[in-house]
């Protein structure tokens, strides 16, 4: 699977989990020179808290574009330290 936005690569793997339809890559295969700092949080009732981060790509922000899970309650333990993607960034083979 691969995440592309605005013509970049941001992660690629073919070790992705599928939770509720999203593509969750390691943590490995994501390039975090696209990445910045984002303050955003939000919470799942069964996964636990989700932070995020922003992309930063050829000189335009997709502000909160990616999220994960670094400490999801139990029933959602095999997202841990995986990411996923939304805003625009499209998840294909």
């Amino acid at each position: 699977m691969k995440a592309v936005w605005n013509g970049v690569t941001i992660a690629e793997s073919d070790d992705t989990v599928v939770v509720e339809g999203n593509h969750y890559f390691p943590a490995e295969s994501l390039r975090k020179e696209y990445t910045t700092f984002s303050n955003h949080r939000s919470g799942c009732p069964w996964k636990g808290q989700a932070q995020y981060l922003s992309l930063f790509v050829n000189g335009e922000m997709n502000p909160d574009a990616v999220w994960y899970y670094a400490d999801p309650l139990p029933a959602a333990a095999e997202i841990k330290g995986r990411y996923a993607f939304w805003k625009g960034v499209k998840v294909s083979e």
